[in-house]
């Protein structure tokens, strides 16, 4: 481990990125999260020596590979089965011995593979998380599931051996803290950031008087078809951004009760605030969600937000401050909309208090700046 008296900067540092497991960088270009997911490294790669993506993709993944330039990429190139890639790591991560090399998680799945290299190497570990796994699966499997305890058993692992764990929510931290009995010292919160000078309040759009948008996977978890039922018979138009299996529900659904819907599909991460701006304002009315980005998008596009009234959601919107809670069903996912559009000066001051609350707890170079803190304080500890 590096010595804390040779700390002076981090342009030495190599950061290595471990992704999802069975996640590839071509996973994120055909989800239309490419530049949404790399913007924090991108941002990061001037102030440190290297940045490394260990991914799950195959040799499609170096034809990204000019969309990131300075970041290193190593992928299953001649599609190995899994543990016999896994095994190949070591080796093709060796320089990570001979330096200051700090390990990263993006998720929980595949955590424990930079665990064991981090160990391995001799080096530190963020376990990094923008959701928890086991508590998805509470919610999609139940408690007592297999998966859910797996998961839980997992993550206690991870936070427990890691030098760290950052988490994207302060309800996320209290659950780690209470359900592990993990120090609160080693877990950060970091919010998912936002590229807020992408995402802005752009005078030159005008907003239609009376659309609302949604933007997210067209999954059960996001509750899209009870949206469709509560604006049944109200005068406005909906946009949907996403894609999913329940695409032709939802388009039946909506020409059932003649709500005036339009599918976008996956778009571009770019295409995102114009299509923002373009609303009166944005819905997310989930029964789960871990620190929602569409919504942390939309608040700092300024758009007054209506999100259902669960943990994750209610982390970030204070009803009636910069935005709207509702509860699950379609009478109170109703009455929010219709209080909302009924009422132009809420909607300015919700819209401006979501940007101002975007700017504060969710900027870029605010990430930026937290990440490298966190860098710096982990090199300058002894090894564990």
């Amino acid at each position: 481990m590096t010595t804390p008296q040779s700390i002076t900067d981090l342009r030495h540092l190599h950061l290595v990125l471990l992704f999802t497991e069975g996640v590839s960088l071509a996973t994120w270009e055909r989800g239309g999260l490419f530049d949404r997911e790399v913007a924090l490294y991108r941002s990061l790669r001037p102030h440190l020596g290297r940045v490394t993506f260990v991914t799950y993709g195959d040799r499609h993944d170096l034809n990204l590979a000019h969309r990131i330039e300075g970041i290193g990429i190593v992928c299953n190139r001649w599609r190995l089965a899994k543990k016999w890639y896994l095994r190949t790591l070591p080796l093709a991560l060796r320089s990570c011995r001979r330096g200051p090399t700090i390990f990263k998680t993006n998720q929980i799945r595949g955590g424990e593979v930079a665990l064991k290299l981090a160990r391995r190497m001799g080096q530190p570990c963020i376990v990094r998380c923008g959701y928890l796994l086991s508590d998805h699966l509470k919610w999609r499997e139940g408690p007592d599931a297999e998966a859910t305890q797996k998961a839980t058993a997992l993550e206690r692992t991870l936070f427990s051996q890691a030098d760290h764990g950052i988490v994207s929510a302060g309800f996320m931290k209290r659950m780690v803290v209470t359900d592990h009995a993990i120090d609160p010292g080693r877990i950060s919160v970091m919010h998912n950031y936002v590229d807020t000078r992408l995402f802005f309040p752009n005078p030159a759009c005008t907003p239609h008087p009376r659309r609302i948008i949604f933007i997210g996977r067209l999954e059960r978890v996001k509750n899209t078809l009870a949206l469709i039922e509560a604006l049944e018979g109200l005068d406005l138009e909906l946009w949907i951004v996403g894609d999913g299996t329940e695409r032709k529900t939802l388009e039946n659904a909506s020409q059932t009760r003649k709500v005036a819907t339009r599918f976008f599909g996956i778009r571009p991460h770019h295409e995102l605030p114009e299509l923002l701006n373009s609303a009166t304002a944005f819905i997310l009315p989930s029964f789960w969600e871990g620190h929602p980005k569409t919504l942390l998008e939309a608040l700092s596009c300024g758009l007054p937000c209506i999100g259902s009234d669960i943990p994750s959601i209610a982390d970030v919107i204070t009803h009636g401050e910069n935005g709207l809670l509702c509860g699950l069903a379609p009478p109170s996912i109703r009455q929010a909309v219709t209080t909302l559009l009924e009422d132009p000066e809420m909607r300015t001051r919700l819209g401006e208090n979501a940007r101002a609350y975007a700017l504060q707890h969710l900027s870029l170079e605010s990430i930026v700046a937290r990440e490298l803190d966190l860098y710096r304080t982990l090199l300058s500890r002894p090894s564990r």
